[in-house]
Parts: structure tokens; C-alpha cells; sequence
């Protein structure tokens, strides 16, 4: 089976691309644009594979999509491609527009009339939680029946994509599935990110930022889980049909940061007994941060037998483990970008 890939140099994506290199037999043709989370560096252990092609596009450019389907012939697209930073968005939505919507919609229409020829080919496209606004504390988690409500301009254009598979899938019979997961976290994470910047923030001596008194709650997944996860409803979701994907882990912002803390104390311990929860600091909060995500993944379990392997504390330390054995990776991007969390300009 010939299965695209997009976004594949990405973090959720370049985990997918390696289970599928590692793990199966399928062929995989990586398509992505080499935004700055865009990194090839997180396939080198597969990218000599004879079952791994890299083609560098946008996916809004409708004559490249065309040009790489007629030349691959693929089952199954996995559409991981978008721009995925909410602060970025908050700063610029033009890009988050343009990219998440309408680059789905080429997508879309490009497989639409692929599929004439290829009745059997698939869609995948993978979303997030953040399509179902904002959780209560005392509210019960998100389902796939769970009404959008978009917080953020990201979430927004992330929620109005979903709703075009939907349409093409029910207007033109297109077989697709969609996924919405919680929080990604793991080996490879753009350094930027809340986890990478605590465990790198903390060993060079810096302060560690939490939005207003980092009370809000995520549920953590596993980026190595979460891939699994995808190969399966790509291979065998029901067309379609939507499949939550969380970790059964929500924690506070702050319970994440102070169990970091916790473990570089133990891995990497400071002189004189000093804490890395000292460097903590709370900065402003983020406009509309959402309180609360909760995923109910009931259903990808109960029919397609998908559950997490990793609890947060063994996911968590093995992904403190590996920023501190793999430097190569991650210092030349923090360099690049200055060590300075992206979006949110004054």
C-alpha cells in the first residue's frame, strides 16, 4: 500500500512516517512545504528506506498535488499538513486560512477526482481537540458527538477543514475519516513547544514560562501511541465516521512543568540541593486560553482495539531522556530561533 504523508517532516507526521517505515510493510511518500516545523532531520533513521519518498510541495499549489499523485498512484492520503501554533495564529491568521483551509480543499478536490479512477483510495485527515472549544471542570469529556466551538483563529480554521471532509465525503462519496486528538507530546517536539522548553529552558538556567497560574488542563498523548493510533484508522476506520484519540492523561499545566522539574532533578541534579522548580515563572495569560480538553477515546478503542501503551509518567521521562541524549536535533533549531517562544508580539 502507497500512503502520502503530509506534513510528514512535522512532529505528529515524522512519528507516523517512522512507525510506518519500522513497523509495516506499507510505502510512504512524504509531502511537506519545509515550513520552520519542518524538520528532515527527524527521519533520518528511515529516510534510506526503499519505501520512503520525499517530495517538497504546498499543499495549496493544486498543479504539484496533481502532478504527485499521478506519479505515486497512493491508496491513502494522511493529511497532517497545517499550521498548528495557537499563538502564531492569534498574531497572523492569514496563514492558518490559507493553509488549513484552503489547502485541505486542494487536497480534497485533487483525491475527489483521483477517486473516480482509484474507488478504493482513502482520506485521512487529522485534527485536534481544540475544534470543541473549551471544557468546564466539572464537564464530561469530548466525544465525537461533542458540538465545535473554536476558541482561537487556529482552532477555528482547524474546525472549518473538518467540516470539508465531512462535505466531500457526503456530497461526492469520497472515503474519509477524520481524527481529533488531545496534546501531543515525545521525542522530536518543535523545541518552542511547552514540554521541549521546560526540559531545555531548565538546563541552561532559564525561567520557565506558565501562562496565568497554570491551572489549565490537557490530556496528554504520546506521540509514539498517537501514531499507531493514525496507521489504524487510516487502514481500517469506517468511512465517515470521526475517532477521538487521547491519552487518558489530563494534568495541569503546572503538574507538568514541576514533574519535569522533578525528573532533571533526579537525571540531572543542580549543586548545593537547588530545585529546577525555582526557575518557574507565570507570564500573562494566553487571549481566550481554553480552560479544560478532555478526549473520550472510547470508541477508537472499542472498535478498532487502539489504546495508549505509555502512561504520562513513563512517556514523560522517556521524552526527558531523549532531549538529553539527542542534542544534535534540537540545538541547531533553538539557535535558529533564538530561544524565544513564537507569537504573542507585543
Amino acid at each position: 500500500m502507497k500512503i502520502i504523508v503530509t506534513g510528514g517532516a512535522g512532529f505528529i507526521g515524522s512519528a507516523v512516517i517512522r512507525h510506518l517505515i519500522k513497523n509495516t510493510d506499507h510505502s510512504v511518500i512524504n509531502l511537506d512545504k519545509l515550513t520552520y516545523a519542518g524538520n528532515l532531520e527527524s527521519l533520518k533513521e528511515v529516510s534510506g528506506s526503499d519505501r520512503y519518498v520525499f517530495e517538497q510541495a504546498d499543499i495549496c499549489d493544486r498543479q504539484i498535488i496533481e502532478a504527485v499523485f499521478d506519479k505515486h498512484k497512493p491508496d491513502a492520503i494522511m493529511h497532517l499538513a497545517a499550521e498548528s501554533h495557537v499563538d502564531r495564529s492569534i498574531d497572523g491568521p492569514a496563514a492558518f486560512i490559507h493553509t488549513n483551509l484552503v489547502g485541505t480543499y486542494t487536497l480534497l478536490d485533487v483525491a475527489r477526482f483521483y477517486a473516480k479512477e482509484h474507488p478504493n483510495f482513502r482520506f485521512h485527515h487529522i485534527s485536534t481537540d481544540e475544534v470543541y472549544g473549551d471544557l468546564d471542570l466539572d464537564d464530561s469529556m469530548f466525544t465525537e458527538e461533542t458540538p465545535y466551538d473554536p476558541s482561537s483563529p487556529y482552532s477555528a480554521s482547524k474546525a472549518g477543514s473538518d467540516h470539508l471532509v465531512r462535505a466531500w465525503h457526503r456530497t461526492f462519496g469520497l472515503k474519509t475519516v477524520i481524527t481529533n486528538c488531545s496534546n501531543n507530546y515525545g521525542p522530536y517536539h518543535f523545541p518552542e513547544k511547552l514540554i521541549p522548553l521546560v526540559i531545555l529552558n531548565a538546563l541552561e538556567g532559564k525561567s520557565l514560562p506558565i501562562y496565568g497560574k497554570g491551572d489549565q488542563i490537557r490530556d496528554w498523548l504520546y506521540v509514539e501511541d498517537h501514531a499507531r493510533a493514525l496507521c489504524t484508522v487510516c487502514l481500517n476506520g469506517k468511512p465517515g465516521h470521526t475517532y477521538n484519540i487521547g491519552g487518558h492523561n489530563e494534568k495541569m499545566n503546572i503538574e507538568v512543568v514541576q514533574t519535569i522539574c522533578e525528573i532533571l532533578d533526579e537525571l540531572v541534579p543542580k549543586s548545593g540541593n537547588r530545585k529546577y522548580k525555582e526557575q518557574i515563572e507565570f507570564v500573562a495569560d494566553r487571549p481566550g486560553h481554553d480552560l479544560r480538553y478532555a478526549i473520550d477515546a472510547s470508541k477508537i478503542e472499542r472498535e478498532l482495539g487502539w489504546k495508549p501503551e505509555e502512561t504520562f509518567e513513563t512517556g514523560l521521562r522517556k521524552t526527558v531522556q531523549w532531549y538529553l541524549e539527542n542534542k544534535w536535533w534540537w540545538e541547531p533549531l533553538r539557535d535558529k530561533y533564538k530561544r524565544e517562544r513564537l507569537g504573542l508580539s507585543k
